[in-house]
């Protein structure tokens, strides 16, 4: 019978290389999908005022088919130390090996709001039947390719019993913020997670969709199995969901996890 000793002492080492403190300031080569960029570049430079560390930051959706989308950019084998973005791509990518299991951190709920052109009226969204009436009378909807845009095109429209009418005027915006073409008056209403949406100037936003129609999105982060420097990498997660930065995560429209 063959000893266990061997799995259980690569188990401890794996543990070592994760969690004991590190000597020297590293590179960590970071890749961030679009609902928690806002709250990244505000605690970026803080901890790397911290740490010592340098964050070398890659953007792009958690999904899809863009060059830019993170699984795609794995695939490549762009170098990678941590992964932020949706919960569930996350889970993906751990379970085809690509993220090391048991590295995922919960880092905040992403709730989908609206935006309007700076300078026109602002609808009424405050309940179900007044957010229906300002979606039958829009004459353009736009609305993102990520998670809470595959929600809105999938389930959302044809949940409100409209999906009919809603067809031919609404449009999916891939790679740029939504706000950005409502911005331009491309698009009457705007629709993406709140926190991609209140950086973008040009337009107003009118407030997150009824709570009984969200649908919330989790972000969450890990290290990939390539990661050079897996140590550092958990160190900076930690910082992430820390309560250290929850406000910085708030002001930006998510909802932070830590102490929950």
């Amino acid at each position: 019978m063959k000893s266990a000793f061997p799995k259980l002492l690569s188990a401890a080492l794996l543990c070592v290389s994760l969690f004991a403190p590190s000597a020297h300031a590293v590179d960590l080569h970071v890749m961030n999908s679009g609902g928690f960029t806002a709250a990244y570049k505000l605690l970026a430079p803080k901890y790397e005022a911290k740490s010592g560390d340098t964050l070398n930051i890659a953007y792009g959706p958690s999904m899809g088919n863009s060059p830019e989308a993170i699984p795609n950019r794995l695939a490549r084998n762009e170098p990678a130390d941590v992964v932020i973005m949706v919960g569930y791509a996350l889970d993906k990518l751990i379970a085809e090996g690509k993220v090391i299991p048991g590295s995922r951190v919960e880092l905040a709920d992403s709730r989908i709001g609206m935006v309007v052109r700076a300078g026109e009226p602002k609808p009424d969204i405050g309940s179900v039947e007044a957010f229906r009436k300002t979606l039958l009378e829009a004459k353009s909807v736009a609305y993102s390719d990520s998670a809470s845009g595959v929600y809105i095109q999938n389930e959302l429209f044809e949940k409100m019993g409209i999906e009919a009418q809603m067809k031919p005027k609404a449009t999916m915006i891939p790679k740029i913020p939504v706000a950005s073409v409502v911005a331009k008056g491309d698009y009457q209403l705007g629709f993406q997670q709140v926190s991609e949406l209140l950086p973008v100037p040009g337009v107003e936003f009118v407030g997150k969709i009824p709570e009984s129609l969200q649908s919330v999105t989790r972000f969450a982060a890990g290290i990939p199995v390539s990661a050079a420097h897996p140590r550092e990498a958990k160190r900076f997660l930690d910082f992430l969901a820390s309560p250290e930065a929850a406000p910085d995560v708030a002001s930006t429209g998510l909802d932070p996890l830590a102490g929950k």
